[in-house]
């Protein structure tokens, strides 16, 4: 972290928070993407990651672009106007909010994490169009009722209108006994009708003993982490309207030219993606 983050964590009495002498889930990511904000026991933590499945750099670019396409498709052709995105993680231009907003201006959306990181950098968050409107709330998304509270005090979005809830990268690191499943309802719930759900997560049913070799290096982290198969991944859906092609390996969601890499087999890409409708 540069100097003058390191000043601004400490002013804003996050820096004993950030846990420096762990290895943390979001500087990892930031590293796997070439980011600069992490420490060196992130990149020792992430090499270690890299030796055991060297396309996990891949993966977190074939994620990224879910993202922004995913994004796109619901601003574009489902025409949703507002945004939850939670597990957000460092920003990293262009954010959520700047691709949704190139489609929409007015678009609305608010960010939720309980990493203290993300905090220091919030202020990436909310550069909004004038016509639209951004907010971050420090929330955790094991507590859902809670975040939705929080979201909903924020007073930037209307939950009586369509909501599109970003969960994408998250629920991997929500465990069975976490409640991962009942999270996702209790969140779906409280969003109105024509609302969508995205969700992107880590499968080990292409490369198994890889990925249990990184389950235990982010568990011993002090990062619990459960990575699912695809059956598994389509139960979060469940009493919603998949949209085509349903769940898919990440790259092969609804590709676009030039969108993250595509010419990758499904054990690079490791990660399954949907996208699906409250009716």
């Amino acid at each position: 972290m540069a100097e003058e983050e390191a000043t601004f964590a400490e002013e804003t009495g996050v820096s004993d928070r950030l846990r420096q002498d762990l290895p943390h889930s979001a500087r990892m990511y930031d590293y796997y993407l070439g980011g600069k904000t992490n420490y060196a026991v992130d990149r020792t933590a992430a090499e270690d990651v890299i030796r055991r499945f060297p396309a996990i750099r891949t993966v977190a670019q074939i994620n990224r672009a879910f993202v922004h396409r995913s994004a796109r498709f619901l601003a574009r052709e489902r025409g949703i106007r507002q945004f939850i995105d939670i597990g957000t993680g460092i920003p990293t231009s262009p954010n959520l909010h700047e691709v949704v907003q190139r489609e929409v201006p007015r678009a609305r959306i608010v960010y939720a994490d309980n990493d203290p990181i993300v905090l220091v950098y919030a202020d990436n968050l909310l550069a909004s169009t004038p016509e639209g409107a951004t907010e971050y709330v420090e929330a955790d998304v094991t507590e859902p009722a809670a975040l939705l509270d929080a979201v909903e005090a924020a007073d930037c979005l209307d939950f009586s209108q369509p909501i599109g809830l970003s969960l994408n990268a998250v629920l991997h690191f929500v465990t069975d006994e976490m409640g991962a499943y009942s999270v996702v309802e209790t969140l779906v719930d409280r969003l109105a009708p024509g609302s969508h759900l995205a969700i992107s997560h880590c499968t080990p049913d292409f490369d198994p003993d890889a990925w249990a070799a990184i389950t235990d290096i982010y568990t011993d982290g002090g990062t619990p982490l459960q990575v699912r198969s695809r059956a598994e991944v389509e139960r979060f859906f469940k009493g919603l309207e998949l949209v085509e092609p349903g769940v898919e390996v990440a790259h092969q969601w609804r590709p676009e030219a030039g969108e993250g890499p595509t010419l990758v087999t499904n054990a690079q890409s490791s990660l399954y993606a949907g996208v699906a409708r409250k009716v």
